[in-house]
């Protein structure tokens, strides 16, 4: 018997009824196409070759790509979308599979250096830093004490601490102001430490942002163990792209600036008092960070991706590109009077050439093969040039060393090749397996899509959506999510939804995106009685409320690009020359992908029940609904509102005793 069969042999047997698996848990249910997956998983490892598989929501692929990991006794990285899945798989599917199969397996977690507490940053933090805000004088006073008694220093570990909170840039280091082996707590240092547990692990659970950030910056400790492993799997693939094009060129942030401009601050007053300007250079660095925003946003209020040349050529923003040249330039003069007497100063001199360069950069033209952008957010900017995909450097990493390179996600395309997905990174030869959702859609879910009813350009749409949401979630109870496609649409929607429903006899309390840090957003609609859940692209996804707590997810129109964005219209332009179109050839598939995304946050377990409702006519009056329609698990259309609510009702209605 072949190593190759072994190894399928041995993963057929863990998923088997009365396998391994099943006497670990009595929860797990053999599923046959749990079990296919998997088994195409154990091949590609016996191969050493490239696997794209999609996997429908309740087909399991995290167990069905781990089990023939751990199997196979090869040494893997594991890459996932975000640090909350990675947290998952490292702090809960790992060790069951690990204890379950009774293998000697060492695990470890890498994350980005501004996931570690840094013990010089943090030093310096209190005596240097002006608090001017009491709360973030406390959650300081919280870091400090949790900082005693912490292995990992990973502050993920803090559960009162908001991933946005601006303390984690203080208390954190970055690629531009870490120290290195100058460092005096180097010794003790939490990110080198998390890289030698890495070197020494059989397998290390990693992010997307940390495998391409190492591609380009050979600065996350992958560097040194990428030539070791043997396998690479690629978890929630479809934010691959979007993820990787963020490292693969060069960008220039006012979030950068503003970062300099404190550290020159802290940095020059503690280290070289009285030798330099430090407090008016610092001033002025944060003025050009606030000026180039300014500039960069022109008339706008809200945040958007702008295309270049709405603002390239335009006097105040290259006067903005030329005074962070300026700011950069006096505070590097600065800095080289006062070089060698500190390695904090010496790091800084370097970020301020850096910081010049990209605005240097910047006042020029792109390079060749190059798209550039403007990311303008709600009180920063970033100025990015990239490729518009990481088809070249991805397909360089897998025709490189002989390795296995799985890539799985619940949505990967709309067609049989996964084109969507393959194309952008160039795995057009590597396998493809398609394992459908063995949840039985048509017994337990339907599919409202209102026929009258105002087209999604039409000012009274999001008034419309927000009604027939508030109809849905009284018939039911609450248990619902609304998905909008833009942030002002979850404005409108969430305050006319708020309002209507809080007249109800039983109110339903309703929580909008934007209220708080999404895992408490989620903790209150679970948590409430009767809710409804507001939210826009961070909840189409990665949300998982399986039972009754949500049986009705309503989304507000199809969730197409916005035409006007300069990567969307870059990629049509390359599909077009290439004898594409468009709209058949991106816009269809972007939006199938997505309404997928939303449409999986409905049905999460056998037992689940609810209705989906899309309030987009386009969707059964156009032609191409019908691909779109295609793309949604297969359940039953309902043709009136009446019919819709009526099938709420009977899922709120108690379930008989005896049944």
């Amino acid at each position: 018997m072949t190593v190759h069969s072994l190894l399928r042999d041995e993963v057929a047997e863990a998923f088997a009824p009365g396998g391994l698996l099943s006497r670990s848990d009595a929860r797990f249910l053999p599923r046959e196409v749990q079990t296919d997956l998997a088994d195409a998983v154990a091949q590609a490892l016996d191969e050493r070759s490239a696997l794209v598989a999609e996997a429908g929501t309740g087909v399991g692929k995290t167990y069905a790509y781990l089990v023939p990991l751990l199997l196979s006794g090869r040494r893997a990285l594991v890459s996932t979308a975000t640090k909350s899945l990675q947290d998952q798989l490292f702090l809960r599917d790992l060790p069951r599979l690990v204890r379950a199969l009774g293998l000697p397996v060492q695990v470890a977690l890498l994350k980005g250096r501004s996931s570690y507490l840094c013990q010089h940053r943090l030093s310096h933090a209190r005596q240097t830093e002006e608090w001017s805000d009491r709360s973030a004088l406390r959650m300081l006073a919280r870091i400090e004490a949790w900082a005693l008694g912490t292995r990992t220093g990973d502050l993920a570990e803090l559960d009162s601490l908001d991933e946005r909170s601006p303390i984690i840039p203080i208390v954190s280091s970055t690629r531009d102001n870490c120290l290195g082996s100058d460092c005096p707590e180097f010794r003790l240092c939490h990110v080198m430490q998390a890289r030698r547990e890495a070197l020494q692990a059989d397998i290390v659970v990693v992010n997307h942002h940390l495998f391409f950030a190492d591609l380009t910056l050979r600065d996350t400790g992958m560097a040194e163990l990428l030539p070791t492993v043997d396998a690479l799997v690629f978890d929630e693939a479809h934010q691959l792209n979007e993820a990787g094009i963020q490292f693969l060129g060069r960008s220039l942030g006012s979030g950068q600036l503003l970062e300099f401009s404190r550290d020159l601050l802290t940095v020059g007053l503690s280290r070289a008092r009285g030798l330099g300007a430090w407090r008016e250079l610092a001033a002025q660095c944060e003025t050009v960070a606030r000026d180039l925003r300014l500039a960069s946003a022109g008339p706008l209020r809200q945040a958007s991706r702008l295309r270049w040349d709405l603002r390239a050529g335009q006097p105040d923003f290259e006067a903005a590109l030329a005074a962070v040249e300026a700011a950069c330039e006096a505070s590097l003069q600065a800095l080289e009077g006062v070089a060698g007497s500190a390695p904090d100063l010496d790091r800084l001199a370097e970020r301020a050439i850096a910081l010049q360069a990209q605005a240097g950069a910047f006042a020029r033209p792109p390079e060749a093969g190059q798209v550039r952008w403007i990311d303008l957010g709600q009180h920063q900017v970033r100025l990015i040039e990239s490729p518009l995909d990481i088809r070249e450097s991805l397909r360089a990493q897998v025709d490189g060393a002989r390795r296995a390179w799985i890539f799985t996600s619940a949505t990967l395309g709309d067609d049989a090749e996964l084109s969507w997905f393959t194309r952008s990174a160039g795995l057009e030869q590597a396998r493809i397996v398609r394992a459908g959702s063995p949840f039985d859609y048509g017994a337990h879910a339907r599919l409202y899509v209102p026929t009258r009813f105002p087209r999604p350009a039409d000012p009274v749409h999001s008034d419309a959506v927000a009604d027939l949401a508030a109809r849905c979630a009284a018939a039911l109870g609450g248990r619902t999510f609304v998905l909008t496609t833009t942030l002002r649409a979850l404005q409108a929607i969430g305050a006319r939804l708020r309002a209507q429903l809080a007249t109800l006899a039983g109110p339903i309390e309703v929580v909008v995106q934007g209220e708080g840090p999404k895992r408490a957003l989620l903790a209150r609609f679970l948590a409430a009685p009767r809710a409804v859940l507001v939210g826009s692209q961070s909840f189409w996804e990665g949300i998982d409320v399986p039972g009754e707590a949500l049986q009705c997810v309503v989304i507000d129109k199809l969730p197409f690009p916005p035409p006007g964005d300069p990567l969307v219209e870059a990629r049509c332009r390359t599909l077009e020359a290439s004898g594409g179109t468009g709209f058949n050839d991106y816009f269809i598939p972007e939006a199938a992908v997505s309404l997928k995304q939303g449409a999986g946050r409905l049905i999460r377990s056998e037992s689940d029940r609810g209705l989906l409702v899309i309030c987009d006519t386009r969707l059964v009056s156009m032609g191409y609904g019908r691909r779109l329609l295609a793309a949604l698990p297969p359940m039953p259309l309902l043709g009136t509102e009446p019919q819709a609510l009526k099938w709420l009702e009977a899922l709120a209605a108690p379930v008989p005793q005896g049944r």
